[in-house]
């Protein structure tokens, strides 16, 4: 399959579920410091919808930090030239690797994109300077999953996983992908 195929078949559609998806938790749920219950469980103490404002990475690191709206907005940008630069050099010839680089594309495009427009959307920012409001960015976060066990790993955390989105979950896919590629390329017998 072609990339520009795969970019059209799977990066865009993914790309679109996860920006209507973040834009229905935002319009649906009150903000997470509001007094209103921000959580919908669809199955209960298992699969909740929930509103969480991710200015961090993985697990929340960063959060509430001056620092990390703009290293956290420099790194995606990082990402995609380093993806480009690859590219280029044939590192991503496999199926796999091509599928896994579609996914990533989504995952990176999907959570620049909260970054550098959801804190435009804040009402609490109206008024305030550009570099303000960008730096109020946020990734909208609303998938929660209770998981067997994680509470004796993460005793604070109930056994809730951090909260997730669809761009999140392409990233995830995206490395288990490029890992199991990985292992393909290195099991190859030498030519």
């Amino acid at each position: 399959m072609s990339f520009p195929r795969l970019l059209l078949c799977l990066t865009l559609p993914l790309y679109i579920l996860d920006q209507v998806t973040k834009f229905w938790t935002v319009a649906f749920f009150p903000p997470p410091w509001s007094d209103q219950a921000h959580d919908l469980p669809l199955i209960p103490e298992v699969f909740h919808l929930v509103r969480v404002h991710n200015q961090g990475v993985a697990f929340g690191f960063g959060n509430g930090t001056l620092w990390a709206p703009v290293v956290f907005l420099c790194m995606p940008l990082l990402a995609l030239v380093l993806i480009r630069m690859f590219w280029l050099k044939g590192v991503f010839h496999h199926i796999l690797s091509k599928i896994a680089v579609a996914l990533l594309l989504c995952g990176i495009a999907g959570n620049l994109t909260d970054r550098l427009m959801q804190g435009f959307l804040l009402q609490e920012h109206v008024g305030e300077t550009f570099w303000s409001r960008l730096s109020a960015g946020y990734v909208v976060d609303f998938i929660s999953v209770k998981l067997p066990y994680y509470d004796k790993l993460v005793p604070t955390s109930g056994g809730w996983w951090p909260a997730f989105n669809v761009a999140d979950s392409c990233i995830c896919v995206a490395a288990c992908l490029l890992f199991i590629g990985g292992l393909r390329e290195e099991h190859k017998p030498a030519k």
